[in-house]
């Protein structure tokens, strides 16, 4: 599958636990075995947080029977490094995983380690992002968002602008949208006034995956992925393929 690129996956939770196998198994079909992951989402968490994803990962990979390659990135300094940035050479998948999106967007952005990341995908390699990670591989999130629960700090809606990476840039994720509103009362709407223009707001239920590979994007996983419109929102089930676009190149 080289020259084209790889898949795409956008998951609400669940990163590197068995619920996850069967999605990263089939993002990894066809691709050398050799996955790559970063825990940079969750740098600001502190020290054993971020062991507690590179050890999580680890065992999941390897379990899976596949080299796993932790890259233990969690500043620009750290991604601006050559030595790390060709830690992705090879890879059949690279995943980010969860914590706080704007710290991982604003950590990747314009460095080698995210042009490698880019650039493996673009070659053929699988690319996920979970949670944080999803948000940061599309729009973003709204600048505001609470890490660890409770309402939103300011009014919604008070910057509709983009922060995310924009490998996906005409999405926004909602995760974990089972839950969040249970913990957030109220998010739901404050994720839609923040929605940028020219996206499609998409919330992804817990242990379930937005997948696009080479067809339409599907769901896989457990649970549902829901699209916000203007006439309200429309439920996918597993197996089902919600009308979006493509990843950019």
């Amino acid at each position: 599958m080289a020259g084209e690129p790889g898949p795409v996956a956008l998951v609400g939770s669940g990163e590197f636990l068995p619920a996850m196998e069967s999605v990263d198994a089939g993002l990894l079909a066809g691709r050398p075995r050799r996955a790559v992951f970063l825990p940079t989402a969750a740098a600001l968490e502190g020290d054993a947080r971020v062991s507690y994803w590179l050890e999580l990962g680890r065992r999941h990979y390897e379990a899976m029977g596949v080299e796993a390659v932790p890259v233990d990135v969690r500043t620009r300094g750290d991604a601006e490094d050559p030595a790390v940035a060709a830690l992705v050479d090879g890879a059949g998948l690279v995943y980010l995983s969860g914590g706080n999106p704007h710290h991982l967007a604003e950590t990747l952005r314009g460095t080698p380690l995210w042009d490698a990341i880019r650039a493996a995908w673009r070659g053929g390699a699988a690319l996920g992002g979970c949670s944080a990670g999803a948000m940061a591989l599309t729009a973003g999130a709204p600048e505001e968002l609470v890490p660890t629960g409770g309402a939103p700090r300011r009014t919604p809606g008070a910057s509709r602008a983009a922060n995310g990476l924009g490998l996906v840039g005409d999405l926004a994720v909602i995760p974990h949208y089972d839950r969040l509103e249970r913990w957030r009362p109220g998010a739901l709407e404050w994720f839609a006034a923040w929605q940028p223009p020219g996206t499609t707001l998409v919330g992804i239920e817990e242990e379930t995956a937005l997948v696009r590979a080479d067809g339409p994007w599907q769901v896989q996983g457990r649970g549902a992925v829901w699209l916000h419109g203007p006439d309200g929102r429309t439920r996918f089930g597993p197996g089902e393929a919600p009308p979006l676009g493509a990843a950019r190149r």
